[in-house]
């Protein structure tokens, strides 16, 4: 029996099965509102038979994204532009809806990937002033952020919780805290971003605090039969920065605030990160997590075959793993991993006619939600 196929539980929420669809980016909202494009681009993933959707990164606020055209939750008519596209999921598939709520903090305000993705001066028509732990630009050619005071950082603690009721209130099932590749939140807990010298820097708890604070925020906000997790860097690659030792009492600290998992990234923070990119690269940093806290862990990275992704859950290194390119690549992903593995997957009815004749019994009729 497979055991990717085997469901999981994210605090209250039931998986049908331990494939995640990872967050990715789109770049392609009007003034942070989901388009036509996020429509179909969601649309299209939530019919692939994963367990979970989550969302691209979901900014806070206007200055929280990483360029013009990120996803945002931060207005009314944001709530609006995603609350029709969760509507049209629900109305299609079973799959539950995740939001990943973000804040790029110093990389923020740049140009979409196909434009270069370089900064946006904030003198630029469509850029602005980014802020973060500390005045240290992510390239030595940008304008350095804005260290964020205590009340800008208030500010940002208030907007994921105004964001997590507005993810609530459309129907969103879950929330992920992005605390990994480099903003906001990982760059408090990096000593190579945080150079404060007030109860926010310096030592691994005041690192942590802030990281913390808007989980807790965030869990508070957000209805207590929905889960609330985090996905974190687990390394920053560079001498000196983040590492998972870090990671493991940031995770245990996590866990006894109620997080419901920890899905676990790495890198992104430092333009000098050494990152050994390859088949299950971060799968040891999953690894060595599961083996400290007692929730579920989601591993990533280079995980692209079905015999792969079976053998990290069998063998232990992890409860879940998240696709992103893997299933931009191939959008029907778990429905051939199902019959590889000799599984089942949730189909629309509209696709049945679609089952090959040698795996007969690949669909299993969806549950409406």
């Amino acid at each position: 029996m497979s055991q990717l196929f085997q469901p999981l539980r994210l605090d209250s929420l039931e998986l049908a099965n331990r494939i995640i669809i990872a967050p990715m980016c789109q770049y392609s909202a009007e003034d942070g509102s989901a388009s036509d494009w996020h429509m179909m681009h969601l649309g299209h993933l939530a019919l692939s038979g994963a367990g979970l959707l989550v969302t691209e990164a979901t900014a806070v606020t206007p200055e929280g994204r990483i360029s013009p055209r990120d996803l945002g939750l931060y207005s009314d008519a944001n709530e609006a532009a995603l609350g029709r596209i969760v509507a049209a999921i629900r109305d299609y598939s079973p799959i539950p809806v995740a939001a990943q709520l973000a804040h790029a903090g110093r990389k923020a305000s740049t140009r979409v990937p196909w434009e270069g993705g370089k900064q946006i001066a904030p003198n630029e028509p469509t850029g602005w002033k980014t802020v973060a732990p500390s005045p240290v630009p992510y390239l030595n050619e940008y304008d350095a952020p804005t260290a964020l005071d205590g009340a800008g950082l208030d500010r940002i603690r208030d907007a994921f919780v105004k964001a997590a009721k507005r993810a609530d209130r459309i129907g969103i099932e879950g929330i992920e805290i992005h605390g990994a590749h480099g903003y906001l939140l990982h760059e408090f807990l990096s000593p190579l971003s945080n150079m404060r010298d007030d109860r926010y820097g310096g030592s691994l708890e005041n690192r942590m605090r802030f990281p913390l604070e808007v989980f807790e925020a965030v869990r508070e906000a957000f209805p207590a039969n929905k889960p609330v997790w985090i996905r974190v860097s687990a390394s920053d690659w560079v001498d000196g920065g983040w590492d998972v030792e870090s990671t493991v009492i940031f995770a245990k600290e996590l866990a006894a605030r109620g997080c419901a998992a920890i899905h676990v990234s790495s890198g992104g923070l430092s333009p000098l990160q050494k990152m050994p990119v390859e088949p299950n690269y971060q799968v040891p940093f999953a690894q060595r997590i599961k083996a400290e806290v007692k929730m579920p862990v989601i591993a990533v990275g280079l995980i692209t075959e079905a015999k792969q992704a079976e053998d990290i859950i069998a063998n232990g290194d992890a409860d879940a793993i998240a696709l992103a390119r893997a299933i931009l690549y191939d959008p029907r992903w778990p429905w051939h991993a199902a019959a590889e593995l000799g599984a089942q997957v949730v189909a629309p009815e509209q696709y049945w006619r679609s089952q090959p004749r040698n795996h007969a019994d690949l669909f299993k009729i969806p549950q409406t939600a």
